[in-house]
């Protein structure tokens, strides 16, 4: 497939429900994980194993990552706002909870929305779309509406940290879309991603000063692996296939599926309750998902 489509065919949607759902339980191993494996530290090995498993893949596949193609640039810069959204995620979980992060962090559909139509005018959201949008942000913040209004001390810093994070993945989007990594394979635009991520979060381990170790428990590796295995690898290599393939803004705002994954995850493993606030928001997202991608 080469040719850009402008709605979301069945395909496109089952890989967005399967890397939204791994993305919901990803945001619980972070945070279960980061008590035991400092953040950057964590961080480190999960993108060093990535862009590993990533050149592995691409010379098994025959990809070339290195021909000169005029992606440079925008490569290193979208590899710079990816480990910057990283690291937000990592220390932003260390002062806040996963749920709240995962709020702020996916207002990322917005910064698309607003931002990118301004660049690839194809991108330009309808009335109804927008309407669409709100909706399904507006039934998240209702699914989080308790925990939202019992923050804790210190957890400003974590929020806002969150929300940086949104923004940077937003702006990585953006420069993903409107450059000449829009016609580049989607195993090269993840490594521009990886790679910069692996060199960038080291030093900002050692900056902080966490000590650096192998000696985890059981559990505590088998998060990396699934962080680094499907999470930083699989997922995100389809979700640069979908960028390529489908439309920016009608892509982003089904990552709104990914907090109430997290919190029928939170029920499902975790024996929380299933409240009304999570029924309500379910069925927001989806009547705003379903506006989101009507056609024209």
């Amino acid at each position: 497939m080469t040719d850009r489509q402008d709605h979301l065919d069945t395909r496109a949607l089952l890989i967005l429900v399967a890397c939204c759902a791994f993305w919901g339980l990803q945001q619980i191993l972070i945070k279960t994980t980061v008590a035991e494996v400092p953040p950057m530290w964590q961080a480190t090995l999960r993108m060093t194993g990535a862009t590993v498993l990533l050149l592995l893949w691409c010379a098994a596949r025959g990809v070339a990552l290195f021909r000169r193609d005029g992606t440079l640039l925008p490569g290193l810069l979208a590899g710079l706002l990816f480990a910057g959204e990283f690291i937000c995620i990592y220390l932003g979980l260390q002062l806040t909870t996963a749920s709240r992060l995962t709020v702020f962090l996916y207002t990322s559909p917005f910064f698309v929305a607003l931002l990118l139509p301004r660049l690839v005018p194809a991108e330009r959201l309808r009335r109804v779309q927008w309407i669409g949008l709100t909706l399904a942000f507006a039934a998240v913040v209702v699914a989080f509406s308790e925990s939202l209004g019992h923050a804790q001390p210190g957890q400003l810093r974590g929020d806002a940290l969150a929300l940086l994070a949104g923004l940077l993945w937003g702006l990585t989007t953006l420069v993903i879309r409107s450059s000449r990594l829009a016609t580049a394979s989607a195993e090269k635009t993840l490594f521009y991603q990886l790679a910069v991520t692996a060199a960038v979060v080291p030093v900002a381990s050692l900056l902080r000063g966490e000590p650096w170790g192998f000696g985890y428990s059981a559990y505590a590796w088998s998060s990396i692996a699934a962080q680094t295995f499907i999470g930083a690898f699989a997922s995100y290599l389809a979700w640069m296939w979908l960028l390529r393939h489908y439309p920016a803004t009608r892509l982003s705002p089904f990552t709104f599926l990914t907090p109430l994954f997290a919190l029928l995850f939170g029920v499902v493993l975790l024996k929380e309750p299933l409240t009304a606030q999570l029924v309500a928001a379910l069925a927001g997202v989806s009547v705003g998902l379903v506006l989101l991608n009507r056609r024209g």
